[in-house]
């Protein structure tokens, strides 16, 4: 175990954790809302330091999805278990609602990481499956190593992080996806036990401090699907974030505490995908399913096809030093 960052010591034992805005009161010898911070004689512990769950795995980077940030490049994956939100339609839900301990966990150190990193020639790493801000020390130790190594470093969140630990965070990342679970706080209230603004926030911290940003947004039939909530949401990323932020609506597939909910129809993610573009958004895009021409890549000037893309395959690439043949050029990294 290694002693946590982000929390103060309270009266009688008790510590607050302030990495996320649940603000954890922990009394000793329990555990935060994560399931994998916990006071110890005082201290606060993470329990899930170089604890990997199920091991490292090699992605395609499309698969985060990334598809502004090296396309068609191998990124290398892992997470640990815990989350600080309870989605009930998490589809990782045998890692991410589990004390540590209580799934299979491999110790790798971030040393080791990065070296698997270079020995498999990935660009990048990925810090995923489950929620990576609720291990923050060995996320944060690894990006330190990784960032003197070359190797870029990649995140998909829920963005439910306080801004200082994030800003730390910010120093270390190339690459963010966060997932915008929906625009209401009663939906985020009903579906994941947290709240909006944070996530709002964290949206914001990542443009002001330069982290390329890319937003996904899981459609699930019933809960999150208000058409005039999706206007909202487009609405606001135009006009906290720009036009060239890229949103990804994705669909829901049974799983976990939602599996009597019917899968995402693809009418409703092609309206999405219209309102979206409707407000002037450049990059929008439609996955968890086949949706040709949905997943690809055009210039915002010319339309020319940039990047052709089937499932998590990259069949061509015609971006060149970062511009389309028109000359426009292309947000991302690449």
């Amino acid at each position: 175990m290694q002693e946590a960052l982000y929390y103060n010591s309270k009266k009688d034992g008790v510590v607050q954790c302030v990495l996320c805005p649940r603000n954890c009161y922990i009394q000793p010898e329990k555990v935060g809302f994560c399931l994998v911070r916990k006071n110890i004689d005082g201290k606060l512990y993470t329990l899930v330091y170089s604890r990997v769950a199920g091991g490292l795995a090699i992605d395609p980077i499309e698969k985060k999805p990334l598809f502004h940030f090296l396309p068609g490049t191998p990124v290398l994956s892992f997470g640990t278990v815990g989350c600080n939100l309870h989605c009930k339609h998490c589809q990782n839900w045998t890692t991410s609602q589990v004390d540590a301990g209580q799934s299979f966990e491999k110790t790798i150190t971030p040393e080791e990481i990065v070296k698997a990193a270079k020995e498999k020639g990935c660009d990048s790493i990925a810090y995923t499956y489950n929620e990576p801000t609720i291990f923050y020390e060995f996320m944060l130790d690894t990006a330190k190593l990784a960032k003197k190594a070359g190797i870029k470093n990649t995140m998909v969140t829920n963005g439910f992080v306080n801004p200082k630990p994030l800003k730390e965070l910010c120093k270390y990342m190339d690459g963010v996806n966060v997932d915008l679970k929906g625009f209401t706080n009663f939906f985020y209230g009903k579906t994941t036990t947290a709240w909006l603004q944070p996530v709002l926030d964290t949206l914001k911290t990542l443009k002001k401090e330069k982290v390329w940003s890319e937003i996904t947004n899981l459609i699930i039939p019933t809960l999150n699907d208000n058409l005039d909530d999706i206007k909202k949401m487009c609405e606001w990323i135009k006009k906290n974030l720009g036009v060239d932020v890229p949103l990804h609506f994705t669909a829901f597939h049974p799983d976990f505490e939602l599996r009597n909910l019917p899968q995402t129809p693809i009418t409703t993610l092609v309206n999405a995908y219209d309102i979206a573009k409707s407000f002037g958004l450049r990059y929008v895009y439609v996955g968890n399913i086949i949706a040709r021409d949905y997943e690809n890549t055009h210039c915002a000037k010319c339309n020319a096809l940039l990047i052709e893309r089937l499932g998590f395959n990259v069949l061509q690439n015609n971006i060149v030093n970062g511009k389309c043949s028109c000359g426009e050029k292309i947000a991302g990294v690449f």
